[in-house]
């Protein structure tokens, strides 16, 4: 187990003294006491203790409301925990003696998009997952949204990296092969008083280029939406807001990545770094120990961990959770656009309001809740935040939560100047950081890879020569979905591969010639969840009551493994404890 470092050289701190008071004038009025405040090369460190996580997240804003670079937040909250990190039980030396111009870490949409975007150059990349595969985080736990741009703070890293990705986005997923959509986002006023907002709204669209945005009247609203709300007194709509797959996107990422050359190493975690003369010499894993020239920080919520790993963590994350609810398919036909009703316009907020999003696939989803809560990898539900995502349901008269499949949490690193981080090393000679990634990480996951991938490049360039990949493949080839397809075409595509007529998720109509393609693909799946978040088997009404043997069945036989050691999601989560009957067994059937 790797514990969260608390201090800082107090050899390397700078005075700051006047900011420092500054920020310690501030806590006093909120009533924070016992708060050591030092600098460190630029960031504000805080030590000492809170009485609540809540209080020391507040005391965390306050402190990066005060000039500096970041805040590091080093406050302790009695009862509460550190926070570590749990190594995965593989154990070996695959990475021993190797050698990679540049190893991401971290397999989320963001690093997966770095990786794709660096193998365009003549390098040898290699990205390092913790997990038995990539998007099981924040990456698959999230709406989905395409966010327009207009949410994010002026001037912001957020609005930037938001507007460019979302214009990416698009085009992007035609190379990936995977679906995208534009159903425009409804910002609902509440009230006359609202509405008349709308000036300030728009031109904080046009500070952010938004592309393009609209005052609709209520009987606009009400006609584009029949069963919106009588309570609307109409809307801002913005019309490029889009939704597509999160976690189908980062797979076809990692994917497109590798089918460029890039390796991608799972049940990988980053245990630490050896530096030399100012640079990372080797990463250190569970795995062996490789060496680097260029190392990308993109490790989501533990990504002050690995910063602190190269001896650069000058930020803090805190983390934000939210939970949202997924109503079965059927209630997708009531709604056509994006809609939320925020009580307050979220000029100041940290978070977007929430709201009713159409899904690519049709469902509407219910949320997201936002709650300061510890825990980077804390998924739990609570029923007063179940309770919350009811006034949502609301703004749609056809649904109810009794439509409710399911419900869920995802957990966002949070910066404490609630910004990304995208930037080179200032300490490190050879490391660069993508973190800090909250919402809209998803949306600007394409643009962050541009620019990320463009610093490695200059760094890597300073001692290879780097230039374009000969026959780098934008197009990652598809496999066929029989839903989708006329009944002439899946009719003769059952005829060449009969696998593809073999239902095996009813809710999901997803094939076994779906889950074989998923098993043998690039990147291949090896769990319950790994099929899951390729082919949608299991995601249904049902919760995969009627699939989850068959598809144990398939995996087991595809991949010579006893049916009682598949797992839902890598080793320590196998479905079953080992066989009940003696006797001989045919291959993944006990």
């Amino acid at each position: 187990m790797l514990v969260l470092p608390r201090k800082l050289h107090q050899s390397q701190r700078g005075d700051g003294e006047p900011r420092i008071r500054s920020a310690a004038a501030r806590l006093a009025r909120l009533g924070c006491s016992g708060i050591e405040l030092t600098e460190d090369r630029g960031s504000l460190i805080l030590e000492g203790t809170a009485v609540s996580y809540q209080e020391k997240v507040t005391a965390g804003w306050i402190a990066a409301k005060t000039g500096f670079k970041a805040v590091v937040n080093d406050l302790c909250v009695p009862g509460l925990p550190e926070e570590t990190l749990a190594v995965p039980q593989v154990t070996d030396s695959l990475l021993d003696g190797t050698y990679y111009d540049v190893i991401v870490i971290g397999g989320g949409v963001v690093g997966c998009a770095i990786a794709r975007e660096l193998s365009r150059w003549n390098l040898s990349i290699m990205l390092l997952e913790k997990e038995g595969d990539v998007a099981v985080h924040t990456s698959s736990r999230n709406d989905g949204m395409i966010h327009d741009g207009f949410a994010a703070r002026p001037g912001s890293k957020k609005a930037e990296y938001n507007v460019r990705g979302n214009r990416l986005w698009e085009p992007l997923c035609k190379e990936l092969g995977i679906d995208f959509k534009r159903p425009g986002s409804l910002i609902l006023f509440h009230s006359a008083l609202a509405a008349g907002a709308y000036p300030l709204m728009a031109e904080r669209a046009r500070r952010n280029g938004v592309d393009g945005w609209e005052f609709w009247n209520r009987t606009r609203v009400a006609s584009e939406e029949p069963s919106v709300t009588e309570d609307q007194h109409g809307a801002f709509f913005l019309p490029s807001a889009g939704v597509l797959s999160p976690y189908k996107a980062t797979v076809a990422l990692a994917e497109s990545a590798m089918l460029n050359g890039v390796r991608v190493v799972l049940d990988a975690c980053v245990a630490g770094m050896e530096l030399e003369a100012g640079r990372v010499e080797r990463v250190v894993t569970n795995r062996g120990t490789c060496r680097a020239g260029v190392v990308i920080n993109a490790a989501g919520n533990w990504a002050d961990v690995v910063a602190a790993m190269a001896g650069d963590r000058f930020f803090s994350l805190h983390q934000r959770r939210g939970t949202e609810v997924i109503l079965d398919a059927a209630s997708g036909a009531s709604q056509r656009h994006i809609l939320g009703m925020p009580r307050l316009l979220q000029i100041k907020a940290k978070t977007k309001g929430g709201g009713l999003v159409k899904t690519v696939e049709g469902n509407i989803l219910v949320g997201p809740t936002a709650t300061e809560s510890p825990g980077r990898e804390d998924y739990a539900t609570r029923p007063q935040e179940l309770r919350e995502l009811e006034k949502h349901v609301h703004l749609n008269t056809s649904l109810s939560m009794s439509q409710a499949i399911t419900y869920f949490s995802g957990v966002r690193p949070c910066t404490y100047e609630e910004d990304f981080i995208i930037e080179k090393s200032e300490r490190v000679a050879n490391l660069v950081h993508a973190a800090g990634i909250q919402s809209p990480g998803l949306a600007s996951a394409p643009a962050i890879a541009e620019d990320v991938a463009s610093m490695a490049v200059e760094l890597v360039s300073a001692f290879k020569s780097v230039g374009p990949r000969p026959g780098w493949k934008s197009m990652l080839p598809g496999s066929p979905e029989p839903r989708h397809l006329s009944l002439e075409n899946r009719a003769s595509l059952i005829e060449q591969h009969p696998a593809y007529g073999r239902i095996v998720c009813r809710c999901e109509e997803v094939s076994e010639g779906e889950i074989l393609d998923a098993i043998h693909s690039g990147l291949p799946a090896t769990s319950m969840d790994a099929i899951k978040r390729r082919t949608r088997a299991g995601m249904g009404r049902c919760h995969g009551g009627f699939c989850t043997p068959r598809v144990m069945e398939i995996l087991a036989r595809e991949t010579k493994t006893p049916l009682w050691a598949v797992t839902k999601k890598g080793p320590g989560s196998e479905l079953c404890i080992g066989p009940t009957k003696a006797g001989p067994t045919k291959a993944g059937r006990p």
